[in-house]
Formats: structure tokens, sequence, C-alpha cells
């Protein structure tokens, strides 16, 4: 595993996960984007998370502790507000729309009050495994890092979620996290489907949808230990 451009940091996996992606590593086209990445961040401009933070998603949610993902799809792209777990925000950091959002969909669904902050590391830390599509952005720019290999490497990420025999939920909120998990067989593995929380979209499916006490209701049934959603 030595040669692994991921053995090193600032761009450092996971163990566990590096072993379930170590095929995927060793393409040209990974090394390329990660080649490309270290350019972007020596360069003049702005790029989130930064870079440290970038895989963050996956020390936080090892491979063998994933029982539930979330597919976000870009990073927040103003200053300061990503840290490499979709969704989520630093601590200090007033959560943007779509999260107040999920909060309110928390609040109506499991009765839980808004909280303080908008830092999910909680949820990663119990298997909530918080994946965005394309992983790092550039400031002011949204999609700006869609076709740099990103997509391609975490539909490798997705597939190999997809091949373990132990149920995950696959939580799908719009149309792109579900046109990207379109291939994931909801027999062997539950997909719970809603619009965007978005404002845009939010009241065209996602506010009602109640799929944290879902999520939850199946992990009991499967004997397993409910996500504990508070974040305060």
């Amino acid at each position: 595993m030595e040669n692994i451009v991921l053995s090193h940091a600032p761009f450092k996996l996971e163990p566990s996960w590096q072993k379930a992606l170590a095929k995927e590593l060793q393409e040209p086209y990974f090394t390329s984007l990660i080649a490309f990445l270290e350019q972007e961040y020596a360069g003049s401009n702005d790029i989130y998370p930064p870079k440290e933070h970038v895989f963050d998603a996956f020390w936080k949610t090892p491979f063998s502790k994933v029982r539930v993902v979330i597919v976000g799809q870009d990073p927040y792209h103003g200053k300061g507000l990503a840290h490499g777990l979709c969704f989520s925000v630093p601590r200090g950091i007033k959560p943007p729309p779509s999260l107040k959002n999920i909060f309110k969909e928390l609040g109506s669904d499991v009765g839980i009050l808004p909280p303080k902050h908008g830092c999910l590391d909680s949820w990663a830390e119990q298997g909530v495994f918080l994946l965005n599509a394309f992983m790092t952005v550039k400031d002011a720019h949204p999609m700006s890092h869609s076709k740099i290999g990103w997509e391609r490497f975490t539909d490798a990420v997705i597939a190999a979620l997809a091949q373990k025999k132990e149920p995950i939920i696959f939580v799908l909120w719009g149309k792109f996290a579900q046109d990207k998990c379109g291939h994931i067989v909801s027999d062997s593995h539950p997909i719970l489907k809603a619009a965007h929380p978005s404002p845009f979209s939010a009241h065209q499916g996602f506010l009602g949808c109640r799929h944290f006490s879902k999520i939850n209701e199946f992990l009991m049934k499967q004997h397993q230990k409910p996500i504990g959603w508070s974040l305060n």
C-alpha cells in the first residue's frame, strides 16, 4: 500500500477505506486528480474545504462503521463553511438554508429542537456517512470541481458500500443523489428518497418525509443502536 497516493498527508485516507478502495486508488485518473488538487490548493484561488479536511467524512465514519449514507452534491462554496461532511458546517458558523430545513424536519419528525450549531460530526461518528459527490470546490464557483475525477471516485465509494452484505440505509435527497445511486438494489439496502432540503424544493416532499425516524426504525429492527440525532 506504500505507493498509494493517499498514504501521505494531507490527502490521507482512513485505513479501512484505503483497503476497500485499494484498486481505485491505483487508477491513473486518481493520481491525476490528486496532482490537480495539489496545484489548486497551492494556487491563488481559495479551495474548499481546507485540504486537511477533504477526506474528513472517511475518517469520521470508517468503512466498517457505515450504517447510513447521505449523499450531497457539492461542498459549500463560501469561505469557512465546508469541512468535509455534506450539509455540515463547523461550529460557530451559521447553518445555511438547506441545513436549516434539515433541522426543521428533524424537529417535526423526532421532536428535536434546532441545535445551537450546524456541525454534524456526531452523526458521522455514529455511522452516518456524509458524502459529497464532488469533494472540493473553488471559492464562489459551485460545481467548479465537478469534472476533475471526483464523480468517478465517489461512484466507486458508493459501489463498495453497495457490495456490503449488511444492509446500509441510503438517504437520497434530490434528483442528483437519486440518479447517482440509481443502480443500488433496494432489496439489499433500504433506500429513502425525498426532495432536496434546499429552500427551492424542500416544500416539494422533503419537509414531512420523516426520514430520521424511519432510519432509526430500520436500525432497531436490525437490532442496532439508533442514531442519536441531537447535536447539543
